[in-house]
């Protein structure tokens, strides 16, 4: 035993461990091994190989080389970097690169086949039978459906020897895409930007471009024409494209199965552990060329990945704010940089961040300014509530109610949206006023009217409403406070009860297949009116919608998240724009207690660039993101004591540093979460400041013992 083998078990621990190679072994990098740690074996990857005895104590030798395929350097490499930037052990991203590794194998599926012997008595439903198994026929089941008989007949044939079950092993293959395939007409502009992109493809290495078109504009056209580009250029390319909500991922499958006649791989959640396996495996062998995913596909392990896209690059959904915490988005632009590939970040609403970038010429700024065809922005009008409020218990203003009833007469649709889930957010007592909250947490519990439940949607924990108050004990005493998407088709089903009337947010689709078929009812004109959340605000397409009404367009204007008026007027632009994206001319109603607010302004009069200019201002003279960085570090733990002491003790062990500013620790606004008091930190630092190594630093200062906890966020996206 020659050498050390250094192996990255998917734990959180703080480094690869050395182990010995054994002899005849012959490890290379990336290798997936299994590795003793303490009395059982774990699955790990080898990092490094070197030459040399184990020091002071012999080294446990790895068990075996595990018959997987070797994670790409470049993914082992991502995965590294991924863990230093977002200051946390490289087991935590190494167990998302794995995931799909662990998961089961598919099942052998049965085919049935003939095996050449005749049948002893030949009926005319055994000929059409075996005519539908020469036609290769799959299942007992499908063989018997196709043939028109029951599944005693097949099973007849089977018993006799005529036809035989086979295991067949799943294919690891995808079909290959066909870049040649005809694609719809581009407009000028969308023509110029395709353009634009294939020359940067072509120039080779790591580049990167904001595609920054309006609602309608195209820009999936688009990048799918740099797809078709990419694939047809090189027969072992692979791409990936990434969206932000499951609801979408449908959608997107269909249209790029349409455009290069075969599926893509696809990679989220809602995914079957076999099926997901089968896609990494084909991942890594090269086979399957295009996937489709959350954001968790970046650390799938590419055999030859050359271009990126991030869809809706602007979303929140892309920051993971639990576990392994980071922001997707700027991990694409990693990973591609690491593989030397393209990154495309397209967004009708672009983050600041990608904004500046692009104003300082490192991103590639392409604009599409107008809608695709004679499509026209919709006209956004705002509701002043506090000159017509909705009548007393109702939510819905006269004028919104107005425009509804006039778009159903005309035999279109519209979209009230309201980004807040259930029937009421906030259930009290009006005998003691209690407000009920979640076990130990200082989380609201939700109505959910639909499954008679309250829900805490930060926990999960969930209870029947109950007929007394918790609290004092009083019957009949707990209230509804405020409005959910629930409790808005409740109020559109009394004004408008002749209405086809749907309810689109999580908690009524549990899958993206369920999603995709109200989005596909939708869109053949099946509803009338469409209440719905931020899932539907974004990247869908419906003909027939002319109108959208924000319900409370001053929803996420509220507390002190430094990005509250960018993510808002993110938020309602990308909602209003699903108005009048076809020959229809589309109109928006937004009611707001703030009509003055400079973020109802720029929505109103369509001038995003007055709004970003704004805002960039306000972020500059602050230093803040994107003139700035920012990092959060939490620290909880179940005794408030030995919380607040330790904390103490964190905030003098912060590093003196230039450029840095360190501000608490204060009590993070949801202070009890599960049991866990919690404590925050805020570090801003310059641009040139590296942050990921002075939180490092920090953290390595202190020693959490018992129950507390550090957590770091390196460019938080939630503030609670």
């Amino acid at each position: 035993m020659s050498r050390i083998a250094s192996v990255l078990l998917p734990l959180p621990l703080p480094e690869a461990f050395d182990y010995a190679e054994p002899e005849g072994l012959e490890l290379a990098i990336g290798d997936q091994v299994a590795a003793p740690l303490g009395p059982r074996l774990v699955r790990g990857v080898v990092t490094a190989l070197r030459e040399g005895a184990g020091g002071n104590r012999p080294l446990k030798p790895i068990a075996e080389r595990l018959d997987c395929p070797a994670l790409p350097p470049r993914t082992l490499e991502f995965v590294q970097w991924a863990a230093r930037y977002s200051v946390d052990a490289p087991g935590a991203p190494l167990a998302i690169a794995l995931r799909g590794m662990r998961a089961p194998l598919p099942r052998p599926q049965r085919r049935i086949e003939p095996t050449g012997k005749a049948p002893a008595r030949l009926t005319p439903a055994r000929e059409r039978v075996l005519a539908a198994a020469a036609a290769g026929a799959e299942s007992a089941a499908d063989l018997a459906r196709g043939a028109g008989v029951s599944a005693g007949v097949v099973k007849g044939l089977v018993d006799e020897g005529v036809l035989a079950v086979r295991l067949v092993e799943a294919e690891l293959a995808f079909p290959e895409p066909d870049p040649s395939r005809p694609a719809p007409p581009l407009n000028a502009s969308q023509a110029a930007a395709a353009e634009a992109l294939k020359a940067m493809a072509d120039e080779g290495g790591f580049s990167a471009a904001l595609l920054d078109g309006v609602t309608g504009s195209g820009k999936t056209e688009v990048y799918l024409e740099l797809v078709r580009h990419v694939l047809a250029s090189d027969p072992t390319a692979q791409v990936l494209i990434l969206l932000p909500e499951i609801a979408l991922t449908q959608a997107v499958i269909a249209r790029i199965g349409e455009r290069f006649g075969a599926p893509p791989g696809e990679w989220h959640s809602d995914v079957a552990p076999p099926a997901r396996r089968r896609v990494w495996e084909a991942v890594v062998a090269g086979n399957c060329r295009i996937v489709v995913g959350a954001r968790s596909a970046l650390f799938l392990p590419f055999a030859n990945l050359r271009l990126v896209v991030v869809d809706e690059e602007h979303d929140a959904s892309y920051k993971q704010e639990e576990g392994f915490i980071y922001q997707g988005r700027d991990m694409a632009v990693l990973r591609a940089r690491l593989e030397g590939a393209a990154v495309v970040l397209a967004s009708a609403t672009p983050s600041l961040e990608s904004l500046r970038n692009a104003e300082t010429g490192r991103y590639r700024w392409l604009r599409l300014a107008a809608r695709h065809g004679t499509a026209q922005l919709p006209e956004i009008d705002l509701i002043d509530l506090r000159e017509t409020p909705p009548q007393s218990g109702r939510w819905l203003s006269q004028p919104l109610v107005s425009a509804v009833a006039e778009t159903l007469a005309r035999g279109e649709q519209s979209l009230l949206f309201l980004n807040r889930r259930g029937y009421a957010p906030l259930v009290l007592c009006r005998a003691c006023g209690e407000r009920l909250c979640a076990p130990d947490t200082d989380s609201w519990l939700v109505e959910h009217r639909y499954s008679g439940r309250l829900v805490c949607h930060l926990t999960g924990f969930s209870m029947p409403k109950p007929e007394r108050c918790p609290h004092c004990g009083a019957k009949d005493s707990l209230v509804s406070i405020g409005p959910g998407v629930e409790r808005v088709q409740e109020e559109a089903r009394h004004l408008f009860p002749e209405a086809r009337i749907a309810v689109f947010s999580s908690d009524t689709l549990f899958d993206a297949r369920e999603a995709r078929r109200l989005v596909e009812a939708m869109e053949q004109g099946e509803i009338d009116i469409l209440v719905a959340t931020q899932a539907a605000a974004k990247g869908h397409n419906f003909p027939r919608l002319t109108l959208v009404g924000v319900v409370d367009a001053d929803l996420g204007l509220r507390g002190g998240d430094l990005r509250a008026g960018e993510r808002t007027y993110q938020l309602l632009a990308q909602a209003t724009g699903r108005a009048g994206r076809h020959d229809r001319p589309g109109r928006a109603m937004l009611q707001t207690y703030a009509p003055d607010h400079p973020v109802m302004q720029a929505l109103q009069a369509q001038d995003r660039d007055a709004f970003v200019a704004a805002e960039m201002e306000g972020r500059r003279l602050a230093g803040l993101p994107p003139f700035g960085r920012l990092g959060a570090v939490i620290v909880s733990g179940e005794d408030p004591r030995s919380l607040e002491d330790f904390a103490k003790a964190m905030a003098a062990a912060a590093p003196n540093a230039e450029g840095v500013d360190v501000y608490g620790p204060a009590d993070a606004p949801l202070a009890l979460i599960r049991g866990r008091r919690r404590k925050r930190f805020l570090v801003r630092a310059e641009r040139n400041v590296d942050l990921s190594a002075y939180l490092a630093t920090w953290r390595a200062r202190v020693k959490p013992t018992g129950s507390l906890r550090v957590v770091i966020d390196v460019d938080p996206y939630s503030f609670l």
